[in-house]
């Protein structure tokens, strides 16, 4: 299935299957032949952010693996403390059920924190990671806030937390037209931002169980930084950044310059007029990135 600008797949061109994990259910797509990719979405996001990517990188000769991360898109909505540890513990054990072979982790924000994650930890799953506007953790660290944005910070998690306050805060939240607003935030592009994306976004969040998820992942600890995992990472790695990205900027590529010891194994592409999603903005530019590093193997 090859895509064009005129013509891109909807997320219902893949075939949806489930996987039980720790007794939760995941939902996962695969398709393709050849060498493993595993996708990994970012926050709020599931395996239909990469309805632009994952044909054009199953039609160059991959076996292409996605998942909804636990808590997202159409896997469980499972009543847990949320943690990064959570769900690289997810995607190192779908490694070992289903893909069996040494895998291109690709990841955007989270996503890409997590394939970090995993790349520094199971060495022997990951053969390279695809880094895309990697996020620096899952909620800001108290020492990065000044003083008065902690303490708001500290007063909202509160807020979030309690199951009145925090169901009234998540459902003002997941309104589709917030969901717009928060888009054109992250997104250079406006008609990037369709209303099937935003459908995408809103309808996981009607699910039973989503706010308690929301409110476990915004009070959350942010984990490692990737300062402290890229001294454990020794597979090659793939960043690309949307140059304009108001979340995660451009900036923090020089953390990955400055830590990752295997200097010759590092690729930085910033990718100009794209924000925080460029895979879903600029599909064709991003895709042609990847494929071109990944013939490098």
């Amino acid at each position: 299935m090859t895509t064009t600008n005129q013509q891109l797949p909807t997320p219902d061109t893949f075939a949806k299957l489930f996987w039980t994990w720790r007794g939760y259910k995941i939902q996962y797509a695969v398709t393709g032949t050849g060498k493993p990719l595993v996708l990994v979405h970012g926050f709020g996001a599931c395996i239909g952010h990469w309805r632009k990517n994952i044909p054009v990188l199953a039609d160059a000769g991959y076996r292409v693996f996605a998942l909804d991360l636990l808590g997202f898109g159409g896997s469980e909505k499972a009543p847990i403390d949320y943690s990064v540890h959570v769900w690289v513990e997810l995607l190192k054990d779908f490694f070992l059920e289903h893909v069996c072979e040494p895998a291109i982790f690709i990841g955007n924000s989270i996503g890409a924190l997590l394939s970090l994650i995993v790349a520094a930890d199971y060495p022997e799953i990951a053969a390279g990671a695809v880094l895309i506007n990697p996020a620096g953790g899952l909620n800001h660290r108290p020492q990065e806030l000044n003083l008065s944005l902690r303490l708001v910070m500290k007063a909202f998690n509160k807020l979030v937390s309690h199951p009145l306050t925090g169901t009234f805060i998540f459902n003002r939240i997941r309104q589709k037209h917030q969901i717009r607003r928060t888009l054109y935030q992250i997104y250079r592009h406006r008609q990037a931002v369709t209303d099937e994306l935003i459908d995408m976004l809103y309808t996981p969040s009607c699910d039973p169980g989503a706010q308690k998820v929301f409110a476990s992942i915004l009070t959350a600890a942010p984990g490692p930084t990737p300062a402290e995992i890229l001294p454990k990472v020794q597979c090659p790695l793939l960043l690309i950044w949307g140059a304009d990205d108001p979340w995660t900027p451009i900036a923090g590529a020089k953390i990955y310059e400055d830590a990752y010891q295997a200097k010759e194994n590092l690729k930085i592409v910033p990718i100009p007029n794209a924000g925080h999603c460029p895979h879903d903005e600029v599909p064709q530019v991003v895709n042609t990135e990847i494929l071109k590093w990944l013939a490098s193997f």
